[in-house]
């Protein structure tokens, strides 16, 4: 039986409680959008998924099928259980917010991944202390061997997913990332929306 499937809007982001052993399949609709993509410990909202101690763990700074991806206190949170993507995804770089926006000469306060996040949480309830840096699905940012980065475009295509199984009971928030300035979100600049469903 299939799942309900629910719509990320563009520009915007949305949370889902998973239970341990459930998992999210994140669906990139238009094969074009990136999404910013955070989870939580549902017991203690201050361990989180972290980019930093991902690195460590992986000795990688792309996840790949069947990599679990740990908390700041270094235990599993999620698994990537399924990518259908050419798999480049995004651990290095922040959300964007306004501060980012006004570099960038955007003068009005501007729809933001670190706003959404704080928005979709209050939608449960809840509270994160801070922004961690999210796991950036199906953003490119080529990395030169001088370390130098770019903004490239995604290299998914209409309907790819991923699938994350949670390791403990979790808050899984997406975001929709609004970014229309440059190309991360294809050379359109046009944010659409995703999809995702809840696994058993």
């Amino acid at each position: 039986m299939a799942k309900e499937l629910h719509v990320v809007p563009a520009r915007r982001g949305r949370a889902a409680r998973l239970a341990a052993g459930q998992a999210i399949q994140i669906i990139n609709t238009h094969g074009q959008q990136v999404v910013d993509t955070w989870c939580f410990n549902a017991a203690d909202m201050t361990e989180f998924l972290s980019m930093e101690h991902l690195h460590a763990m992986l000795e990688s700074i792309f996840p790949s099928e069947g990599d679990a991806l740990v908390t700041n206190h270094r235990r599993p949170i999620l698994t990537l259980e399924r990518d259908t993507s050419p798999g480049r995804h995004d651990t290095v770089i922040a959300a964007c917010d306004r501060h980012r926006y006004a570099l960038l000469g955007c003068d009005d306060d501007h729809d933001n991944c670190t706003d959404n996040l704080a928005s979709a949480l209050a939608e449960l309830g809840l509270v994160a202390a801070e922004c961690p840096s999210p796991l950036n699905l199906w953003m490119n940012i080529p990395i030169g061997p001088d370390g130098s980065v770019s903004w490239g475009e995604p290299l998914c295509k209409p309907g790819d997913y991923v699938v994350l199984r949670a390791a403990m009971d979790c808050i899984v928030v997406l975001s929709a990332c609004p970014q229309d300035m440059i190309p991360v979100n294809g050379t359109d600049c046009t944010p659409t929306e995703v999809h995702y469903r809840v696994l058993d």
